[in-house]
């Protein structure tokens, strides 16, 4: 039985810088209508505790996620020959969402649009979606290595694109934690004693299914029925903190790994405070004391949260040394974890080859 090789990486990290001071001006609004009686520099300095986030990435008006996604692919295909792929997986919720135009735009799927672009004649280069939340491009991960395993394929390329800015509702504070990013990556069989070591995902929907959705702007005169992220950020901290250091230990077991084998855990850039608290939560739930130092690098202060796309990001940063202090050698084990809309979480034990 072949494994699963990363082989390439790559990302597309948009070109505008968009800091806290961007949201000076917005009309932040609650749930209940109300206008929020803090001032927004009290406002923005509070989510900026909370989440760590300085400044976040925005694409440019004229793009859209296939655009993006089309970019971190050509990274990750490079002196690959395209023909060869046996699938193309796109993580995305919202297909290509225009800029000044909220209507999403999902046919055909972002995959085959970017199969489009990609100019691959291979007619069994089968493209395909996955809506997954934030978890999507994990999942697709998950989901390449099936193929590869049972044989059914020998090479994949894996993409999570995302423009939320165009999706935030900008009365809404929680539009100040989104952005936009892609990151694609190549997966490839091997006989190499390395790859995918093991992966667990779970879907939560009994009393959980609707803690990240969409719905109406929370400005009550605001004109027009676009639809909106939502989330009920305080239930979902709590749901992430409880679940996910429990998936990555089970990803650990079903492995036959400890913690202290893991070089680097690459958890879904969400929220810092949320990530931290997971990480401390996992060492202590592993019996490891103290946090190993610069474990888990992150990159959410200055990126935002690019839902499918923080973490092949990250990957793509980590791999090419563009991240100071954090490297992967040959042999270093890497833990991939990632929570949101489902509720989903997965996470994923690899061995670097």
């Amino acid at each position: 039985m072949p494994n699963s090789i990363i082989i390439s990486t790559g990302c597309c990290i948009p070109s505008e810088i968009v800091p806290n001071t961007h949201f000076l001006e917005n009309a932040f609004f609650g749930s209940d209508g109300v206008r929020l009686e803090k001032s927004n520099p009290e406002i923005i300095e509070k989510l900026y505790n909370i989440t760590g986030i300085r400044e976040r990435r925005y694409v440019r008006d004229e793009l859209t996620t296939t655009d993006i996604a089309y970019e971190a692919s050509v990274q990750a295909l490079e002196g690959i020959d395209r023909e060869s792929l046996d699938y193309i997986i796109v993580a995305q919720n919202f297909g290509d969402v225009h800029s000044g135009n909220l209507r999403t735009d999902m046919v055909p799927t972002i995959a085959s649009r970017v199969k489009h672009r990609l100019k691959i004649e291979n007619p069994y280069t089968v493209a395909y979606d996955i809506p997954f939340g934030c978890p999507g491009w994990l999942q697709g991960m998950i989901m390449a290595d099936y193929y590869i395993r049972s044989g059914d394929a020998r090479r994949v390329l894996v993409v999570g694109a995302e423009i939320l800015s165009r999706v935030s509702d900008p009365h809404d504070v929680d539009c100040m934690i989104f952005a936009d990013g892609a990151g694609a990556t190549v997966l490839e069989a091997s006989d190499e004693k390395a790859g995918i070591l093991s992966h667990i995902t779970r879907t939560d929907t009994i009393d959980k299914a609707w803690m990240l959705r969409l719905g109406k702007s929370y400005r009550p005169d605001r004109k027009g029925d676009e639809l909106f992220i939502k989330m009920d950020g305080h239930d979902i901290y709590k749901y992430a903190l409880k679940t996910v250091p429990l998936v990555v230990k089970q990803a650990l077991d079903k492995a036959g790994l400890m913690l202290g084998d893991v070089s680097k855990i690459l958890m879904h850039q969400a929220n810092a405070k949320m990530d931290d608290a997971i990480l401390k939560r996992l060492f202590q739930l592993c019996g490891v004391e103290p946090v190993a130092e610069g474990v888990m690098p992150m990159i959410i202060e200055w990126a935002g949260n690019s839902s499918v796309a923080t973490i092949p990001t990250l990957l793509d940063l980590l791999l090419k040394k563009k991240l100071a202090g954090h490297r992967l050698d040959s042999g270093d084990v890497a833990v991939f974890a990632s929570v949101g809309a489902g509720m989903n979480i997965n996470a994923m034990a690899y061995r670097m080859p």
